[in-house]
């Protein structure tokens, strides 16, 4: 059977001008690989909590204290792309560190079958650079560009020494990001070629 593919389109809400990115993933992919995946090509760093909402329902990694709070959050792992494809989902939210909140938009645009001898996911593109961790969301990241644009701003030195550095909102690091997910996809190549060996030996 060929594998089928669904392009997604993974936009930042609430920031002007758009922060996106554009990739290739297999719909048998699960929402905890899909996380992993967000995160290499925000890229963030993976230091907080996330969760995705589709409809009325939160998935993530479940931990009794949802219960106390009222919530019921269903395994990550539990749900693949091709099961909302097979829904008629088209789009649903990832949330990413509850303080922070920073929330993505993620698109399903089409599916079509894989290319032959393409190792997936594929990096296909996207826009500007996403925010530095524990910057303070949306509204303390606005803050940030601007301090750290404008030599004359009060806060420049004080944004460039917490940041380490320059900020360049339109070099996103392209090559760095698609370099990453190769390297995702072959691991998770080698995962799967090793699952099948050691399945075939179960068998023999």
């Amino acid at each position: 059977m060929t594998q089928r593919i669904a392009r997604l389109r993974i936009e930042l809400e609430a920031i002007e001008p758009c922060i996106f990115r554009v990739i290739d993933v297999p719909i048998s992919t699960n929402l905890r690989s899909l996380h992993e995946l967000i995160q290499t090509v925000m890229p963030w760093e993976d230091y907080h909590l996330y969760e995705f909402t589709v409809g009325d329902r939160s998935y993530g990694e479940p931990d009794p204290e949802d219960a106390v709070w009222g919530r019921k959050v269903y395994q990550a792992k539990s749900l693949r792309l091709g099961m909302l494809i097979d829904r008629g989902v088209d789009e649903f939210l990832y949330i990413y560190d509850f303080g922070d909140d920073w929330r993505h938009r993620v698109l399903i645009e089409y599916v079509v079958d894989a290319e032959p001898d393409v190792d997936y996911p594929v990096f296909v593109g996207g826009e500007r650079r996403a925010p530095p961790e524990d910057v303070g969301g949306p509204s303390g990241f606005m803050d940030f560009a601007e301090a750290i644009s404008k030599r004359s701003h009060p806060q420049h030195k004080d944004m460039v020494r917490w940041y380490g550095g320059p900020f360049h909102p339109t070099d996103f690091g392209a090559d760095e990001i698609a370099s990453r997910v190769r390297e995702l996809a072959l691991r998770r190549k080698v995962s799967y070629d090793a699952f099948q060996r050691s399945r075939g030996m179960r068998d023999n």
